[in-house]
């Protein structure tokens, strides 16, 4: 057959990076790495530990470079992203659990780092939260390198990109994005990932599109197919017709213009037609957002997870080092807003990633492997469980609130007995710090995450003892569906325009605001304009968001009228088809975009 005849075939994926692109593929293959198992001498076994120590230098001269290469050509921030990949390397934790595998096993290093790596990428893949589940591919990264440096292997993988073309593979890790010349690069599209890896965010700064979680794309191409990249909507098309491309060529057209218009914008307020003002600010994990952040026109931080600075640890972060990270980031944005979330990981995890698989020595508690860790003992429930822990994280969230203006934001709470308990415990926080000096605000504000559903029918009492709410869609959706949303086999049922959810929310919103509370969205429904829209006419009174969208969320608003979207938002209400209402959200949002480049043509 022809490759003019080759038949059309559409697959749909996960948008990661925005923008639209065609050409031939090139199939991106990752060399297996065979890792050999065979006993080690007593007598040989420092020979090993000596090979494993240059194997580590190595990796780290090589990440070293990369790192450089990233920061030429990108930027510091994005250079950044192989800071992670060195902590991993500084890991005293998973380095002396390769050695104590080697003296209890008496087998060959590689199979020990390979053994010891698995188990932090098992513990880590299961921790309920997107953006740390993405650092799995750091861990997997780093490993897979320093494993190649130990067996002999410099390139790790097949093929170099010569010419322009369209990247297909499995999965991209950020050391494969960096080797690919950009030059060459027309777009992405890969089986697994997600909008948060960083070879995603690697690609949004290199301006080119990509989509993820394909699922099998890298079965479906043949070396010589077309494909093009819809990273606005998530779309891969094999073997495009000449419409498609035509019609595609168009919309990117039409939507690098309304970029610019976007950028120009950046600094306006995110007010309607109506005069009605919603506050925009950013979701971050650490310090090295905080740059980003700045040239964003973000009202400041709606959420600071903090789950990175003891992911980055070994040990447990102590109270200063605690105090250290969150005051460099409150400062840097003084005066604007840090909404500081508490601890967010389950308790298994916490064991597994800084215990070695040993049972807890925390307080009175043992940690076991969990069945069911997305309703175990994470988050609110373990720092309740062990107080010591929580309250070193909230002297030093204290402490932090004395370089700028902070808010404290407990998540998974499922009841007013778990939100009164940590009021409890920050009282105590609050009269130590008295007792040794040290300032704070000692009116700091505290928020409850809403993201189980038994918090969302209960408001109103929650109301008594809190001053705001944020609605967490992300666990929220996952809870009221029953849906996991990163189980393949169910995702497709993983619908933020159910009906349930739409009106969960507007009664989170309204039974709040009877009770003179105001509520923040700050799951990924609030970076998705469609749904920003939605959310704005069920009287969401702010959105915290990727940082990337900030300036194209406030533009958005700006072109709307409260008062419409309200009128919006009650049919909505009405609606008991999940596709009946994306499709009214759709449409409406398509005519906004036609009436804008109209305005600007």
């Amino acid at each position: 057959m022809s490759k003019d005849k080759k038949k059309e075939n559409t697959v749909k994926g996960v948008a990661a990076s925005p923008g639209v692109s065609h050409g031939p593929i090139f199939t991106f293959l990752q060399k297996e790495l065979e890792v050999p198992t065979y006993e080690v001498a007593e007598k040989d076994r420092n020979r090993e530990v000596s090979r494993f120590e240059q194997a580590i230098m190595e990796t780290r001269k090589q990440i070293h470079f990369i790192r450089m290469i990233i920061a030429e050509k990108l930027g510091e921030d994005e250079a950044s992203i192989f800071d992670a990949h060195q902590l991993v390397l500084e890991d005293a934790a998973l380095l002396d659990a390769t050695i104590r595998e080697l003296e209890d096993s008496s087998l060959n290093i590689e199979h020990c780092f390979q053994e010891v790596s698995n188990r932090y990428i098992d513990a880590f893949a299961n921790i309920n939260d997107e953006y740390i589940k993405e650092r799995v591919m750091d861990i997997r990264d780093v490993t897979r390198r320093l494993l190649g440096n130990l067996l002999g292997h410099s390139d790790l993988a097949e093929g170099k990109l010569t010419e322009k073309k369209v990247v297909v593979a499995e999965d991209l890790s950020p050391s494969d994005t960096a080797s690919l010349e950009k030059s060459h690069l027309l777009g992405i599209a890969t089986d697994r990932g997600s909008r948060t890896s960083h070879s995603v965010i690697m690609a949004r700064s290199l301006d080119i599109p990509a989509v993820v979680g394909l699922h099998n794309i890298s079965d479906l191409v043949h070396a010589d197919d077309i494909l093009l990249i819809d990273g606005y909507n998530g779309i891969v098309i094999i073997n495009p017709s000449e419409q498609n491309l035509y019609q595609y060529g168009q919309i990117e057209y039409e939507r690098q213009s309304i970029q610019k218009i976007y950028k120009k914008e950046t600094d306006l307020p995110a007010e309607t037609h109506d005069g009605h003002k919603i506050a925009i600010r950013a979701n971050i994990e650490g310090i090295e957002d905080t740059e980003r952040l700045k040239g964003s026109g973000a009202d400041g931080v709606g959420l600071f997870r903090t789950e990175g600075i003891y992911l980055s640890n070994s040990e447990f972060p102590d109270e200063e080092e605690q105090y250290d990270s969150y005051r460099k980031v409150v400062a840097a944005l003084n005066p604007r807003l840090v909404i500081i979330r508490t601890l967010d990981l389950g308790g298994d995890k916490v064991r597994s990633l800084f215990l070695g698989g040993e049972k807890s020595r925390f307080g009175s508690t043992d940690i076991d492997e969990e069945s069911n860790p997305f309703m175990g003992l994470r988050a609110i429930r373990f720092c309740l469980e062990n107080p010591d822990i929580f309250k070193s994280q909230l002297r030093a969230i204290l402490r932090a609130s004395a370089h700028g203006k902070v808010k404290l934001l407990y998540p998974m709470i499922s009841g007013v007995p778990e939100l009164r308990d940590a009021n409890r415990l920050l009282e105590e926080c609050k009269h130590e710090l008295r007792e040794s000096g040290h300032d704070f605000d000692s009116e700091i504000e505290l928020g409850s995450m809403i993201e189980i559903p038994s918090a969302a029918s209960t408001i109103d009492l929650l109301s008594e003892h809190c001053h705001f709410f944020s609605i967490g869609t992300n666990d929220l959706i996952q809870y009221m569906l029953a849906v996991d949303r990163v189980n393949d086999s169910i995702a497709h049922l993983y619908e933020p325009n159910h009906p349930a959810i739409v009106r969960t929310i507007k009664n989170v919103i309204d039974v709040a605001h009877d009770n003179g509370l105001p509520v923040s969205i700050c799951g990924e429904m609030a970076s998705e304009p469609i749904y920003a829209i939605l959310l704005v006419g069920l009287g969401a009174d702010e959105l915290s968001v990727t940082t990337s969208l900030i300036p194209e969320i406030k533009y958005l608003i700006r072109q709307l009228n409260k008062a419409d979207v309200v009128k919006l938002a009650d049919e909505i209400l009405k609606m008991g088809n999940t596709d009946e209402i994306y499709n009214t959200l759709r449409n409406y949002y398509q005519q906004l975009m036609n009436n804008i480049l109209e305005n600007y043509s």
